[in-house]
């Protein structure tokens, strides 16, 4: 059975991962994290798809995966065409905010997008709310620090909470009587972060968090009889990092996500 690949810049990814395994229980899983590369927000547009359709190529000769699941939304609305250009026999899921199903959701019609600053700032983005948003007001909210911290929240396992309010913070909005209800979560590094953002908003909201959705996309376009349980090893599911240097804890990590170091 062939495996499904995941990438990202980071351990962001794990959030898809996490569910994709729920979904597909009998499927291999291949994790790459370019973490050489991180964070990807402060990349150039150009030289960011020339380095992952690079580093792609060796990855797709290696691990022959059925399917590559890119989960991070920086890389999706930067490199995605590129991929599928450069390896039009590969299937590639992209990961985009979720501002359609938020728009639809919305009691109070103020919806923020919190995601990277090179999120925030695609073209796509704005097509997204062109397409599906037209009666909502949409605030764009871009996070310089939050992947960071979460980075540092699952490795370290704490995190400055007074951080995390102060990147939130512009998310929440009072408008003619009505409060932001919902608050789309447009990078998978930041789920991880969704219960220290709970504690630390003005007011509640709904934290969309669009990884079950990414997992069910990929699962439909895969082989339905790989969905199946099966008895092979857990250990046939493996981890890797472009830096190649994993630390103590990111190796407590991976194998926490049933993952092992390659």
């Amino acid at each position: 059975m062939k495996p499904v690949l995941f990438f990202d810049s980071g351990i962001g990814g794990l959030t898809v991962l996490r569910e994709a395994r729920v979904l597909m229980p009998g499927r291999p899983f291949v994790y790459v994290a370019d973490d050489a590369g991180f964070p990807y927000g402060a990349w150039e547009e150009r030289a960011l798809a020339d380095r992952v359709v690079g580093l792609m190529g060796p990855l797709l000769a290696e691990f022959e995966p059925e399917i590559v699941v890119i989960s991070c939304n920086t890389a999706s609305t930067i490199v995605l065409a590129d991929l599928r250009a450069a390896y039009p026999e590969t299937q590639f899921v992209g990961t985009v905010p979720a501002i359609k199903p938020a728009a639809e959701r919305t009691r109070s019609g103020l919806v923020s997008v919190l995601g990277t600053p090179g999120t925030i700032a695609r073209q796509y983005t704005r097509d997204l709310i062109a397409s599906w948003a037209t009666k909502c007001h949409v605030r764009l909210v871009g996070s310089d620090r939050l992947a960071q911290l979460a980075e540092t929240y699952m490795r370290a396992g704490f995190v400055d909470e007074a951080q995390v309010r102060a990147e939130i913070e512009p998310c929440f909005l009072e408008q003619g009587g009505a409060r932001t209800d919902i608050v789309v979560l447009a990078c998978t590094h930041y789920p991880f972060l969704v219960n220290r953002m709970r504690k630390t908003a003005p007011w509640p909201v709904d934290w969309i968090d669009p990884a079950e959705a990414i997992a069910r996309r990929a699962l439909s376009l895969l082989d339905p009889l790989g969905t199946a349980a099966t008895t092979l090893d857990d250990t046939r599911d493996i981890a890797r990092l472009t830096s190649g240097a994993p630390d103590a804890a990111i190796r407590r990590l991976m194998h926490g996500f049933g993952l092992r170091m390659d």
